[in-house]
């Protein structure tokens, strides 16, 4: 992903920008990826904060979209959600609710401007993300969204700050782990990397937020 984008999610205010042929470039990486084997359910996670993860789990889920698959985009980071926000949406309800079986699937996803996008925001914030992530109940949440949608991305806090990606790592098909050029300390993703593996999690690649844009290369997009 390049540098300098106005807005967060570029697929959706500007779709025809090199940053949003980025994205989905990445989402058909993903969908060669996984000609043997399908990766319906998606981790995006980073290293560490502030690397833009939340930002290329909302683009990616856009493009995934677009494609006329439907794809809820799950706000699992419990302790600083953010996908909410990105989308205008409220943060009622929400992950945290079905876990306890307060709603149903359906009265907590939330439709977007985005055709066949839905989200389903955090909801209020629990004193232990990590255990109710990996209860049982979870699973069963997991299952669900596995039912209701083509495609569920799922968003997590940076994997060597909390526990709760390697615990959601394991429940996932693949995991993307983000990475900020000039930022993200090079000993810190190898620390993430080893934080998911130990849990069998499948770490499909990682996707490079901040790289130097060259205009000369997208001009056939101008």
């Amino acid at each position: 992903m390049m540098a300098d984008v106005a807005s967060p999610l570029v697929t959706v205010v500007q779709p025809r920008s090199p940053v949003s042929e980025a994205y989905r470039s990445l989402r058909t990486n993903i969908q060669f990826y996984a000609v043997d084997r399908s990766i319906q359910t998606l981790l995006i996670t980073s290293a560490s904060p502030e690397d833009g993860k939340s930002t290329t789990l909302a683009n990616l889920a856009v493009t995934f979209a677009e494609t006329g698959r439907s794809v809820v985009a799950v706000d699992c980071d419990l302790r600083r959600p953010s996908l909410h926000k990105l989308f205008g949406l409220p943060n009622e309800g929400g992950l945290t609710a079905l876990i306890r079986e307060e709603r149903a699937l359906g009265d907590v996803i939330l439709s977007t401007d985005v055709p066949h996008l839905g989200i389903l925001p955090s909801g209020p914030l629990p004193p232990n993300p990590s255990e109710l992530l990996g209860s049982q109940r979870m699973e069963r949440v997991v299952e669900s969204l596995r039912s209701a949608a083509d495609v569920v991305l799922f968003d997590s806090p940076p994997t060597i700050s909390v526990t709760d990606a390697a615990v959601l790592g394991a429940k996932m098909d693949g995991v993307l782990l983000v990475v900020s050029v000039g930022k993200t300390k090079r000993d810190h993703v190898m620390r993430a990397k080893q934080l998911l593996e130990r849990v069998n999690a499948k770490v499909l690649g990682v996707v490079l937020n901040n790289v130097k844009f060259d205009g000369s290369l997208y001009r056939y997009y101008g």
